[in-house]
């Protein structure tokens, strides 16, 4: 049969060899495009898994200073018994001058916290202060950043639990840029070497401040040109 001059298979009207060789590249590069979403997905998680092991064996390796440096002033944020001890002992051996305890709920009185604490009358009177207006972390570093600006110090012992620390700096540190923190954190359970994997009670607490870490560190890609303001305009903390 002579062939037909001038008529090629790639000019046929429906696409001929064009349109079935296009269906094939489309065909092949759903799974590799497929591979890309699996890889970056196992990606992420590796990453997100290998900063939580950072994070906890930083943690795990906190101890609490055996004889801290003195400081202007101490901040303890509650959350427990033993931070409001800590930081009250801090106070009665001449560490800071005065103590600020934040996120006090408002339903506990200024006698409840003096009984809880030993006591005494004469320290509460003269050198400690309550903040009851913080709600979280970030309000404790809000409410504290205005009490550290108005009574002009310079060095401040920051005392809390030692899974809470890293997160508290870094709120803290936002607002308090030209002060020196100095993290005194409180170890209720030592988790060094390891520790942490093999105590679900710690893996959790520590697995759920890892995340609350993450989205703070996510906070700091926003202003903060407001909180800034109104730590810098902040008047004195009142006293109960």
């Amino acid at each position: 049969m002579p062939a037909m001059k001038g008529h090629h298979l790639d000019d046929a009207p429906d696409g001929g060899l064009g349109r079935g060789f296009d269906a094939v590249v489309r065909k092949r590069r759903l799974p590799v495009f497929l591979r890309a979403v699996v890889t970056a997905v196992l990606g992420c998680a590796i990453l997100f898994l290998g900063g939580f092991a950072l994070f906890a064996t930083h943690v795990g390796q906190m101890a609490t200073p055996k004889d801290p440096p003195a400081a202007d002033a101490i901040i303890v944020l509650t959350g427990g018994q033993a931070r409001i001890d800590a930081a009250v002992g801090l106070l009665k051996s001449g560490k800071g001058e005065r103590l600020l305890i934040s996120g006090v709920h408002h339903s506990t009185s200024r006698t409840t916290l003096q009984a809880a604490t030993g006591g005494d009358k004469a320290l509460f009177s003269c050198c400690i202060d309550i903040d009851r207006a913080a709600l979280d972390t970030i309000g404790n570093a809000e409410e504290s950043a205005k009490w550290v600006r108005t009574h002009d110090y310079g060095r401040v012992i920051l005392v809390t639990n030692n899974y809470h620390m890293p997160r508290s700096l870094l709120e803290m540190g936002r607002l308090l840029d030209r002060e020196e923190l100095a993290p005194y954190p409180v170890v209720n359970s030592k988790l060094d070497n390891g520790g942490w994997m093999v105590r679900p009670d710690a893996l959790r607490v520590l697995f759920t401040e890892y995340n609350k870490y993450l989205l703070a560190l996510a906070r700091g890609a926003l202003p903060t040109t407001a909180d800034r303001a109104a730590v810098m305009n902040a008047s004195a903390i009142r006293q109960d």
